[in-house]
């Protein structure tokens, strides 16, 4: 591990003052590590330490049992926790199976509990167990540590990672994976490895106080973001300061009234508010759901198609979109047609319409969705 790297102390609580956690990444993460240590050194770990995607923190993690399965294999555990937000895969056993390969290559498997996809749209292919790409460079950097002093020969080894989760069937039930078409379990999930306590409702109170600051010293343009989409296209294409764009998480309709309230309050307009995100989660709104969280609104897919069919779209075409298993899958579908760039500025029209009913103390709403690269998909 980089020395120069700083501990991430989850103890020190989130803004709103709820628990951090660690992500199903970042568990499955810890278990490779550990078990790979015991492999490479013939030492058991009851903690290690994993290096954040960001490269400039690391987190220690408890190990709850490593040992060897046969003279080939090691098995490592270690337990979710997920902090204050409400997670399904808290408390839940991650586990990895490590085995040495002659392939001189990592190579990702899908153990009990994991699911594999199934369908297109996600973020791994057809096939492939449901680890993402973040937590699967982060094991690939787990093993590279521990393997940092050793002789080319074991340097040059290749590794089997067998990621699992204990009752990932039952868990995953309570998810999108089925309707995503992953089957056989959970999926192995993170982009910081910090789970951030974004989705309780206690969130909503500390939101209000960052869209008050947001719009603080007269502020005439801010941006909403549901989740990271959306922030490189704040900074570099709108220029607007950190303090003008707000982390709404799922709760758009709170954040929209607040926004109105405290423009009330002053007696004042907001000349612009920009809402920048994926229609996966804005699109929602067509269907009438201001909390985006799955377990409060549907998936979009049929409010894009619905939109597809007034603009006459061919029947196949609006099936495809209405039958696909996830938004992405929808882009990803129309990306090669003349007209999905007009479906998506016709989209990013009626949320702003929807959005400026709700909020009339703001002159112009303009809506900008992007695919999950940060791509724009209809206004530039």
């Amino acid at each position: 591990m980089n020395f120069l790297l700083k501990k991430f102390n989850l103890d020190i609580l989130a803004p709103n003052g709820l628990r951090r956690g660690r992500t199903t990444g970042s568990c499955a993460t810890a278990a490779v590590k550990a078990a790979v240590h015991l492999m490479v050194h013939g030492e058991y770990c009851t903690q290690v330490s994993v290096t954040l995607p960001d490269h400039l923190n690391y987190l220690m993690i408890p190990v709850q049992a490593v040992h060897w399965l046969d003279d080939q294999s090691v098995r490592a555990e270690v337990i979710k926790d997920g902090g204050d937000d409400p997670d399904n895969t808290h408390g839940a056993t991650i586990f990895a199976v490590v085995r040495k390969n002659k392939l001189g290559q990592i190579r990702f498997f899908a153990g009990k509990g994991v699911g594999t996809a199934t369908q297109p749209g996600l973020r791994v292919a057809v096939g492939e167990p449901a680890i993402n790409p973040v937590p699967r460079l982060m094991m690939q950097q787990a093993v590279t540590e521990v393997l940092e002093h050793e002789e080319p020969a074991d340097l040059n080894a290749g590794f089997d990672l067998t990621i699992g989760c204990e009752n990932g069937e039952i868990i995953a039930q309570k998810t999108f994976n089925p309707r995503l078409g992953i089957v056989g379990g959970i999926s192995i999930l993170g982009t910081s490895g910090i789970v951030e306590p974004l989705s309780l409702a206690s969130w909503i109170a500390s939101i209000e106080v960052y869209v008050r600051v947001a719009l603080g010293g007269d502020a005439q343009g801010i941006a909403f973001l549901p989740g990271k989409i959306g922030r490189t296209y704040t900074r570099e294409v709108l220029g607007l300061p950190t303090q003008r764009a707000v982390q709404i998480a799922n709760f758009l309709g709170d954040a929209l009234d607040f926004m109105q309230q405290a423009l009330s309050e002053e007696q004042r307009s907001l000349d612009v508010l920009w809402l920048l995100g994926h229609p996966g989660k804005l699109a929602k709104v067509l269907a009438g759901d201001w909390d985006t969280h799955s377990s409060k609104s549907g998936m979009a897919m049929s409010v894009v198609a619905a939109v597809a069919t007034e603009l006459r779209f061919n029947n196949n075409l609006v099936q495809a979109i209405a039958q696909a298993n996830t938004v992405e899958a929808a882009i990803e579908r129309l990306q090669h047609e003349s007209g999905a760039q007009a479906l998506w500025l016709e989209i990013e029209r009626r949320i702003a319409v929807l959005v400026h009913q709700r909020t009339p103390a703001v002159s112009r709403v303009e809506v900008r969705l992007f695919n999950l690269n940060g791509k724009t998909l209809g206004a530039p």
